[in-house]
């Protein structure tokens, strides 16, 4: 098997990488926002994704997305073909996804949002920390990449506290954002555990 960043070559496998994306939240009844063939096909012309093949099969799929400009980085769409599940392949991906967009922004915040308890895992494996919405990105275009998960509503009730989704966020221990320290907030939802720990 191999896991490659995505170059013109993997255009090939977009349609079924969108279609299973597509499936895998139906099966769940857990969301994922919706991409488009456009926009995945510019992730994967761009060298800002993962592929994973096999004898040119393919296996497995994850993208950067970019926030509050370059102030953080968002591993998303993570994906693995049915047929090749539960061989540790996710956890392959991922680790190449995070390693390229350390990479690519040594100095972004690394958040993602998730409803799956092996992404967590994986996520907290890398040194990822579940935190309250309020210490991820702000940037409207992100919230509205939402607008097509099933969940969206519940979104815009809880006014974008919190959903269905646990947030995971990876600090760079030297955040930079152009030359200037970009100091993270102490996790509230870290500090509320050990507080009501205490009590």
């Amino acid at each position: 098997m191999e896991i490659e960043i995505s170059s013109c070559e993997h255009l090939m496998y977009v349609s079924e990488i969108q279609q299973e994306m597509y499936d895998s939240a139906q099966r769940r009844g857990t969301g994922i926002a919706k991409r488009s063939i456009e926009y995945l096909s510019k992730k994967i012309s761009e060298g800002n994704a993962v592929v994973a093949t096999e004898n040119g099969e393919w296996v497995g799929f994850c993208y950067i997305e970019t926030w509050s400009h370059g102030q953080f980085v968002a591993n998303s769409g993570l994906i693995v073909s049915p047929k090749f599940r539960h061989g540790g392949i996710a956890t392959l991906i991922k680790d190449r996804v995070f390693a390229l967009s350390r990479e690519k922004f040594p100095n972004a915040k690394i958040f993602g949002l998730t409803t799956g308890l092996a992404v967590m895992k994986i996520n907290s494996d890398l040194g990822y920390k579940p935190v309250i919405y309020s210490e991820l990105t702000q940037d409207e275009e992100f919230w509205n990449g939402c607008k097509s998960c099933v969940n969206y509503e519940i979104l815009m009730k809880k006014e974008r506290k919190n959903c269905l989704c646990t947030a995971m966020l990876f600090v760079p221990e030297n955040s930079r954002v152009n030359g200037v320290v970009n100091n993270q907030p102490e996790n509230q939802y870290q500090n509320e555990q050990e507080s009501n720990l205490s009590v």
